[in-house]
């Protein structure tokens, strides 16, 4: 694609990213049939392609911004299909969270609409902040249901009310600054980044990571690592981002450098995938730019780390399950983000489950960190295309490997939806997950 920045443009570094990525773009159309919105309203706009020659004339022009752009960007899921479809390599991700940092810089929004995305950027990335708003909201519910209130509020923060869980969780012990020493001889010694919104809504999931490499012989450090930044990044909240990502690459490399870490494992995809991609994200800043590559290097998803290091689940005794069908979820940033397919498969047949992909896999679920929220009538109807598809399958449950997808698949399925890790927990010693309680398919498998 033939670009037409000044020299001056091109002199800011994020520009000249942007530049690179959009030269290599050839036109093919190829990432059309991949996006989920293009499929949802076959509106060239709302694919990657369009989206693209979007930002182009938007960041070329610079200044203020076009409504109509910020209408199609804002649609985009960043679930990044168009990239594991794209033959010419274009780094979509760093361009769209480019072009939302830019929007947010040169664009005007609503009142209302600036007020929910500071919210979410207030709230999100802190477990404390994010609890009593989710006991607010819990409070709240009962008085939608009431005549006339309904009305009175906006209809996305009504969505955000019914949208939160009926039953909040207590905070895990897990989650505290701590380090769990490995069953028998230590053979790794790795972080946990214990994040902000799912030590929140399923603590359970920490819980099943820690016991489950701890059985392995890997000794698990929290340090006083929190949020890893994503949520605020993908607002173009860019500077709020990297303050939080700052906070666990210090406490990561003090680790490093102190006692030492083979891994920073990661059991939410989405963050996963930020923190991978902190050594672009502090490219600029030589004090950070180091460090942050170290621990990028190093980062695993929980089942990434676990087939990487050849982990042979069986040793830990008989597995408890006998062939229970599970539809695995891929959620889109493990597998177009990280890249990575296979090992929370290969792990649950490893460990006695029978596993059936999805149909049309490749398709967004609607949660995509804050789109739900934000986009509440498009993650709908992503919604509904994936639970159609999850029960065409037939499963006793559904496993995940994040967080939002868990969330946002559980709102509409009478299935369970349980974390990978939760499932490899209880079929080599651990607890039954709480979701699969009233499954008799499970609880016959149950000695």
């Amino acid at each position: 694609m033939q670009t037409n920045f000044t020299l001056a443009q091109l002199a800011d570094s994020d520009i000249a990213a942007a530049e690179t990525i959009l030269r290599t773009c050839v036109h093919c159309g190829f990432c059309l049939a991949t996006c989920p919105t293009y499929v949802l309203d076959g509106n060239e706009l709302d694919s990657p392609r369009g989206r693209i020659y979007q930002i182009k004339d938007m960041l070329e022009r610079g200044g203020p911004v076009a409504e109509t752009t910020v209408e199609h960007i804002d649609r985009c899921l960043s679930c990044l299909s168009c990239m594991t479809t794209c033959p010419s390599g274009v780094h979509y991700m760093h361009l769209v969270d480019h072009a939302r940092a830019h929007i947010e810089q040169n664009f005007r929004r609503s009142v209302g609409d600036r007020l929910l995305r500071r919210l979410l950027n207030l709230v999100l990335p802190r477990p404390g902040l994010f609890r009593l708003s989710l006991f607010a909201a819990v409070l709240a519910r009962p008085l939608l249901r009431l005549p006339g209130v309904a009305g009175l509020v906006s209809p996305r923060l009504a969505g955000l009310i019914r949208f939160a869980p009926r039953t909040i969780p207590p905070p895990s012990a897990v989650d505290r600054v701590q380090v769990c020493a490995a069953e028998g001889p230590r053979r790794y010694r790795v972080a946990l980044l214990t994040g902000c919104a799912q030590q929140v809504l399923a603590p359970e999931i920490n819980e099943a990571t820690v016991r489950l490499l701890c059985r392995l012989g890997v000794e698990v450090v929290v340090a006083d690592s929190g949020c890893c930044g994503g949520l605020s990044h993908h607002l173009g909240q860019v500077n709020s981002g990297l303050a939080l990502a700052r906070r666990n690459i210090a406490a990561w490399i003090a680790e490093m450098d102190g006692p030492g870490l083979d891994a920073v494992i990661i059991n939410t995809s989405g963050c996963g995938t930020t923190v991978k991609d902190y050594g672009f994200m502090f490219r600029d800043q030589p004090e950070w730019a180091g460090k942050a590559a170290r621990v990028a290097a190093i980062t695993r998803d929980v089942t990434e780390f676990l087939v990487e290091h050849d982990f042979a689940l069986e040793r830990l005794g008989p597995p408890r399950v006998t062939g229970q069908v599970i539809a695995y979820h891929a959620a889109c940033s493990l597998q177009h983000g990280q890249r990575t397919r296979e090992p929370p498969k290969l792990l649950l047949r490893r460990a006695g489950f029978t596993v059936r992909d999805i149909p049309d896999a490749h398709l967004c679920c609607g949660s995509a960190g804050t789109y739900n929220l934000l986009q509440p009538n498009w993650a709908g109807d992503l919604r509904q295309r994936k639970v159609a598809a999850i029960a065409s399958t037939t499963p006793d449950a559904v496993a995940a490997g994040n967080i939002g997808c868990i969330e946002q698949i559980g709102s509409a399925t009478t299935l369970p939806v349980v974390h990978t890790v939760a499932l490899l927990d209880w079929a080599t010693g651990g607890p039954l997950p709480a979701p699969l309680t009233s499954r008799a398919a499970f609880l016959t498998g149950l000695r």
